[in-house]
């Protein structure tokens, strides 16, 4: 135990996942064809909706998917908000109409805001949600109360707005993009809803973001690593300067534990606006954790205080600070440490905590063997992911299953999971930004060597290789398969798991 006149030591920070923020919007439906794989797992989950049972309505879904796909997608950007302003101008400015809480980083954004989102349910807020990019269905980024809105709502949304859609589309140089678009029909959806606090995060940097027409009353920032360098800088300073753009005058920002420069940057620009800054590891942080089944028990400290024994449903030391930065967050919105001095209710932080899921996070699909999906895409999310799986089970033999995307840091992500894959088995996902399965496996054979890298082009083909090779532990020997790589490989993996 640390002496009293000294801080306690948190835990070594370790970055989380990150969803992808670049997703082409017209992914393909993975379709399983004929073939019935041995890996299939249970029913989907709530929180990660399948096709519309309804025909009409699958239909009018796809129908929109089909517009939406003759845009500009993710990894096309033209670096302003002028059109998404125009947008929301004609439209009213329903972004205004809710407070927001804006979350930025380069990994953790997604179940950070789920967390958020579980808090703030649980006080009894009425809440919407907007995140990207999706898992399996377009319609998961939307959420109110908790829950993806339904098709039908999604189709109404986009219906509602297509006019004013089209009248800025022939005022502007550039039609809006993809995520433009979707931008905005979460914007009116939370009007319409209507919300009592939006939880939004950018889809990338942050000044120049389609979601940066609104002035969040809490700026949370999530770990800066190297991601998407050619837009967004070389350095985590750099990058910083991009995120920073959220942070509006006089709102309070919580900022995870970052890179000395990439704090400097979001320090200064705090001051320059008057914001008030919460740091982890200072004002709030993981004071303990231990294993737990199915996930993990922490105490946190909070603004208002300590939280003794949350039981979070996630696994890793990276999404118990995930949970420290959630909780400061909702903290900050209820005006804790500041217009209030006396903590949330400790019961209903365990409750909301309790309850929290990410799919495509450390997500188990299947047992015997045990099969876990994880979107780490880049170097920082992969080192979290092979700690929090050396932690969390006790695999005799793991096997990868690869899939990446073209435009990654794919050696160093390779390089990450090098101690934890016994084999691996590279393959590619259906996205035209795909790494090639025979560049991949190139890369690999550096990394791993010949004899523990197997080539399966076709993911189906992959997943069943990957479970043969953790079979052959026996039943009871303790064989596993991981998926990863980007989160469209998770997204198709978890399909063909029968997840959705």
């Amino acid at each position: 135990m640390s002496d009293q006149n000294e801080p306690d030591p948190l835990d070594p920070f370790e970055e989380i996942i990150a969803a992808e923020t670049d997703r082409d919007p017209d992914l393909a439906v993975i379709e399983a064809g004929s073939r019935t794989l041995r890996t299939q797992g249970g029913p989907p989950g709530a929180d990660v909706p399948a096709r519309p049972e309804d025909p009409e309505v699958d239909k009018a879904l796809r129908e929109v998917e089909a517009e939406l796909a003759t845009r500009w997608g993710e990894t096309k950007l033209e670096p302003s908000v002028t059109r998404i302003a125009a947008l929301m101008d004609v439209l009213g400015d329903p972004q205004r109409a809710y407070p927001s809480i804006h979350i930025t980083g380069t990994n953790g954004k997604t179940s950070t805001a789920r967390m958020i989102e579980a808090l703030l349910g649980a006080f009894e807020l009425r809440t919407g949600r907007y995140t990207s990019p999706h898992v399996q269905s377009i319609t998961e980024r939307i959420s109110l109360d908790g829950a993806p809105i339904s098709a039908e709502r999604f189709i109404e949304t986009y219906q509602d707005i297509r006019p004013y859609i089209e009248m800025v589309d022939s005022q502007q140089e550039y039609r809006l993009s993809f995520f433009e678009v979707l931008t905005g029909m979460a914007y009116a959806a939370f009007a319409d809803a209507p919300v009592d606090v939006a939880v939004v995060e950018v889809g990338m940097g942050g000044s120049w973001d389609a979601t940066n027409v609104i002035d969040g009353d809490v700026a949370v920032v999530t770990p800066i690593d190297l991601d998407h360098t050619d837009r967004l800088g070389g350095t985590p300073g750099e990058i910083a300067g991009e995120k920073a753009g959220i942070i509006k005058q006089d709102a309070t920002v919580i900022m995870a534990q970052q890179p000395v420069d990439a704090a400097q940057v979001l320090l200064k620009k705090a001051v320059e606006v008057d914001a008030t800054v919460a740091r982890e590891g200072l004002e709030f942080g993981v004071v303990s954790r231990q294993v737990a089944v199915g996930g993990q028990l922490a105490t946190l400290r909070g603004l208002g205080g300590e939280y003794p024994e949350v039981y979070l449903p996630l696994h890793g030391a990276h999404q118990a600070h995930n949970a420290a930065v959630a909780l400061a967050a909702v903290e900050a919105f209820f005006g804790v440490g500041a217009a209030r001095a006396e903590p949330l209710d400790i019961d209903t932080v365990r409750k909301a905590f309790a309850a929290v899921s990410s799919p495509g996070r450390m997500e188990v699909v299947r047992r015997s063997p045990t099969v876990v999906l994880d979107a780490a895409h880049n170097p920082a999310g992969a080192r979290a992911t092979a700690e929090a799986i050396g932690e969390a089970f006790d695999f005799s033999r793991l096997i990868g299953v690869v899939g990446a995307s073209g435009d990654k840091n794919v050696r160093e992500l390779l390089e990450a999971f090098e101690p934890i894959f016994a084999e691996i088995v590279v393959t590619q996902n259906s996205s035209h930004r795909a790494m090639d399965a025979d560049e991949l496996a190139a890369i690999a054979v550096e990394v791993f060597g010949d004899d523990r890298v197997q080539v399966e082009p076709r993911l189906p083909d992959a997943l069943e290789a990957a479970i043969t090779l953790a079979e052959e532990e026996g039943e009871f020997a303790g064989g596993g398969v991981l998926v990863t790589g980007s989160v469209i490989t998770v997204g198709e993996a978890r399909l063909l798991l029968g997840k959705g």
